[in-house]
């Protein structure tokens, strides 16, 4: 979806650990794009207190779920702002083939479509090691790892000179693939939806950052020019 007065709508997707968030921030500088996370935008909207906003406190409120309705009505909000003229990157949503859809028929009420869907396609070994063996600094957040990225003295960051660490509770093996298995299941129906539709593009997200930003470089110009 590109081309006058249409912003592009980029959709990135991705399991958890395959960098989508650290490509967002380099694509939005590059390109002038706007990165749209449904947790920041209902966070947003609930504290503006717009009428789609209001809707999500109250059904947040009460401990349930988020409509799609609601979620779509304040992505339609936040994309007619001044600041996504050049376009949009989508994190988090869509996640299910209906929420594509819908998507997409939003889309269409405004004489666009998704630009492109691009997934960082990953090796599931290699990502159970990538994620699993992330640890922080206690004291200032600085990110480690345990085969790629060791302090340069062995127990002492780096940045602060602090000697706590820390490992998120969620980041072992056994967690990081059984989160892999629901994303593919997941996602598997996003893939056929925008291979039907003839927007889905695929890059290798297994090597270093630089390399993956290249080559997301290239389809963004390609796509939205």
């Amino acid at each position: 979806m590109s081309g006058a007065n249409v912003p592009a709508v980029l959709i990135l997707l991705g399991p958890p650990g395959a960098g989508k968030g650290t490509q967002a921030r380099m694509l939005e500088d590059r390109f002038g794009l706007v990165q749209l996370s449904t947790g920041d935008l209902l966070r947003a909207a609930v504290a503006a207190g717009t009428p789609a906003g209001l809707a999500a406190k109250t059904v947040m409120e009460a401990g349930g779920l988020v409509s799609d309705e609601i979620v779509l009505a304040i992505l339609k909000d936040r994309m007619a702002e001044p600041d996504t003229a050049r376009g949009v990157i989508l994190d988090g949503f869509p996640r299910t083939a209906g929420q594509a859809e819908a998507l997409d028929r939003l889309l269409a009420e405004a004489g666009g479509r998704v630009t492109a869907a691009i997934s960082l396609e990953v090796d599931d070994a290699a990502m159970v090691g990538r994620v699993s063996g992330r640890y922080t600094c206690a004291g200032c957040g600085e990110g480690y790892h345990d085969e790629f990225k060791l302090p340069a003295t062995a127990g002492t960051c780096d940045k602060c000179g602090g000697t706590a660490f820390k490992r998120r509770a969620d980041d072992n093996a056994e967690t990081v693939r059984a989160r892999l298995q629901a994303y593919h299941a997941q996602t598997a129906p996003l893939i056929a939806h925008y291979r039907a539709m003839g927007v889905l593009e695929t890059i290798d997200a297994m090597g270093p950052i630089e390399s993956i930003a290249e080559g997301l470089g290239t389809i963004v110009g390609r796509v939205s020019a």
